[in-house]
């Protein structure tokens, strides 16, 4: 682990090239660091308000400079040799951030945050404004939209009725990755119609049904703070459910204890002798991309290309891009890769980063088909990160910033099917081809 908790004496050269301000290239974050401090600010065309906070923990490869925050996320920054550019990481996800250096601050980032009614519209409005990708796919006119809600809202406006006039604004875009957190006053999230959200209770409710029905009786072992269940059943075939990654520790969130509880899990459930692997991700509510990679270099003895990502870096452009990531897995190093058949369970509650897990391994170069129903996202598409901001009246919006790409499919080896689990016969067949 690259990690030491305490003051850092080593490579001051490094920690002093990356010490100013940077903007990252997307995302619309502004970075101030000094003195071993970094600050996070969520930057648009009319606001800059205070994000996260981390202090300098560590150094770690390839000269980079390990920051930690409160939060326990964990930033990588790399500084470019001639200091003008710099490389962010942050652990748990699958792509890096470019960070371009600034002379300053901007201006706004010194001021208060205005406050009030139309200024907490403004900045969400704008937020999207700049950020989000999706308005031409969703067929959604943003500008039409301001123009219809802004003459609504009034300075003195109450909480609970703004919260729901915001609300009333992102609903028609149907998209899981779009919230609201205003605190006291309520929440927002939503599902596609006829679906529902994941969470503990509906959890539970999924793996009891399992149990009673797909599995006729067997009860599953249960993993990482009960977010993945496993039962090897009688004809060798190993049945996995995952309903998320993250949260396997409930008293640490650090990325690097959930990528180790989930190693241990892999190598207990994955192992020699299995005749097929079903790999249910119907209830699932998303996590990291980075733990879902865990599962594929479990399931080759390749390399290859999952997927690649990219994110929107102009807010006055919606068409213009960061340059696509390409996405690799990895065969698992000294560890058992299962290289037999998989089917892969989605449903309608297949959020976030189980979609990207399905998409991983499509491109998968052994057999692989998915049975079950569409994914939560209504187009082809997927995103898998995010960008936060406050709002002046302690309303947090969170925005899509990026969307993954997805190479095309190879040799016939992914195949979609709408046929239900309890059509075992399926599985068998395909198994034996």
């Amino acid at each position: 682990m690259e990690m030491a908790v305490g003051p850092v004496a080593a490579a001051p050269h490094a920690a002093d090239r990356i010490d100013g301000v940077w903007r990252s290239d997307g995302y619309g974050t502004v970075l101030s660091i000094e003195d071993g401090r970094l600050q996070e600010y969520q930057a648009t065309a009319v606001s800059c308000l205070r994000g996260n906070t981390a202090r300098r923990t560590g150094q770690g490869g390839s000269g980079s400079v390990i920051y930690t925050g409160d939060d326990a996320t964990v930033y990588r920054i790399r500084p470019a040799a001639d200091g003008a550019a710099a490389t962010l990481h942050f652990d748990g996800s699958v792509g890096d951030r470019r960070l371009l250096r600034l002379p300053a601050l901007p201006a706004g980032c010194a001021k208060a945050a205005p406050t009030g009614a139309l200024a907490t519209f403004d900045v969400f409005w704008q937020t999207f404004e700049d950020n989000y990708p999706f308005f031409a796919a969703k067929k959604i006119d943003w500008q039409a939209v301001r123009d219809r809600y802004r003459p609504r809202v009034y300075d003195g406006m109450p909480g609970t009725e703004l919260f729901a006039l915001l609300r009333e604004m992102v609903l028609p875009l149907n998209d899981a990755h779009v919230g609201i957190d205003a605190g006291d006053t309520g929440g927002f999230g939503q599902s596609r119609p006829g679906t529902m959200i994941p969470g503990p209770g509906l959890d539970r409710q999924a793996q009891a049904f399992v149990e009673q029905h797909d599995l006729v009786g067997t009860r599953l072992r249960t993993f990482a703070n009960g977010r993945i269940g496993y039962a090897r059943l009688p004809d060798g075939t190993g049945y996995q459910r995952i309903s998320g990654f993250g949260g396997y520790d409930g008293n640490s969130p650090a990325y690097a204890r959930n990528s180790a509880i989930l190693d241990q899990t892999l190598s207990q459930v994955i192992r020699p002798g299995l005749r097929g692997l079903v790999l249910d991700l119907r209830i699932h509510g998303g996590g990291s991309d980075a733990l879902a990679l865990q599962v594929a270099e479990r399931l080759t003895d390749r390399a290859y290309v999952a997927y690649a990502k990219r994110a929107r870096n102009d807010p006055t452009d919606p068409g213009r891009h960061t340059h696509p990531q390409p996405v690799r897995v990895q065969p698992a190093p000294d560890r058992f890769r299962y290289t037999g058949p998989v089917a892969v369970l989605t449903g309608g509650e297949t959020y976030s980063v189980g979609e990207t897990l399905t998409q991983a391994l499509k491109q998968r170069p052994a057999r692989t088909v998915r049975i079950g129903q569409n994914t939560k996202a209504s187009s082809r598409t997927f995103w898998s990160a995010s960008s936060r901001t406050a709002g002046p009246s302690a309303c947090r919006t969170r925005t899509v910033c990026s969307r993954g790409h997805q190479p095309q499919p190879r040799d016939g080896h992914f195949r979609d099917t709408e046929q239900p689990l309890s059509e075992l016969g399926f599985w068998l067949d395909f198994c034996a081809e």
